[in-house]
């Protein structure tokens, strides 16, 4: 949270019983126009609750999410907004305190122990270039966060958008995953000249890793991206268990990420409105 929320206010609500913490549910603040609100920080796909047990347990949940649910409304914000993991699958204790949920979908491999069956299920076009890339391009592990927030700012400038993601919160986001051994930075060079055709920036912990930030070269051959992803994720099976490509509801990027055999999976957008006429103000804007 410090690294994506840094110059920004934060805490995080705590549910304890016993001397032991039972839940925690970090949020991000803010206040613009009068109104105070929470909002899912930068980079940041999932928050919401989080319980401090490893069974499903509905009971546990039901006591715990509740006592979240409660601090929350208490902290009397005009406007919340968060999306839950998709291991949250209980929102019910939330409901009871007045929020609403919308459901959401992302597309995750939910094991990748065996990267290469899983390459066997994907679908043909996701396939057909990647002999033809790495035949002229070569995999650089080595990738630097300076050059990787250069070369995604030039992404979106080529396409005559600005890049929503400040170089100052791609670099922090960047060395702090790296220093941690938490992240892979990926890129795909020519093999003649050396020049960056797609980079690739993906975090990861234990349970899942996460494809955050990718970036591609005017130059690039077909497929680049989908390669580059391929060999990342071949790694990444070595350091967790699943990989979430984060969404999207995109129509274009949701066919892209389900042609690589994912499972569609749904998560909950939970969100609070106060008075409840903002809810209406903000879909229409």
């Amino acid at each position: 949270m410090e690294t994506v929320c840094a110059g920004k206010q934060w805490d995080v609500l705590l549910a304890e019983r016993n001397g032991r913490i039972e839940g925690a549910m970090p949020y991000l603040i803010g206040k613009k126009y009068g109104l105070r609100f929470i909002v899912q920080p930068e980079l940041t796909q999932f928050s919401g609750p989080w319980y401090n047990t490893d069974k499903k347990d509905l009971e546990f949940e039901m006591r715990v999410g509740d006592e979240l649910a409660k601090q929350l409304s208490a902290l009397g914000v005009n406007i919340y907004l968060q999306r839950f993991s998709p291991t949250i699958t209980n929102w019910l204790p939330f409901y009871w305190h007045g929020y609403q949920q919308t459901t959401r979908y992302t597309y995750r491999f939910p094991s990748i122990a065996d990267p290469d069956a899983l390459f066997k299920k994907a679908s043909r076009i996701r396939k057909r270039y990647m002999e033809d890339v790495m035949a002229v391009c070569e995999v650089d592990t080595k990738l630097t966060p300076e050059e990787f927030a250069t070369f995604h700012e030039n992404y979106y400038r080529r396409r005559g958008e600005r890049d929503m993601t400040p170089a100052p919160l791609i670099l922090r986001l960047c060395k702090t995953a790296l220093e941690r051994e938490q992240a892979l930075l990926w890129g795909l060079r020519d093999k003649k000249h050396g020049s960056l055709q797609a980079a690739w920036f993906t975090p990861f912990d234990e349970h899942c890793a996460y494809s955050i930030l990718l970036a591609i070269g005017p130059e690039a051959p077909n497929g680049a991206m989908t390669s580059l992803m391929w060999l990342a994720i071949k790694e990444l099976s070595k350091h967790t268990q699943a990989f979430d490509f984060e969404g999207s509801m995109d129509h274009g990027t949701e066919l892209f990420y389900r042609t690589f055999g994912t499972e569609q999976t749904p998560y909950f957008e939970v969100s609070k409105y106060k008075p409840a006429i903002l809810g209406q103000i903000l879909r229409l804007s």
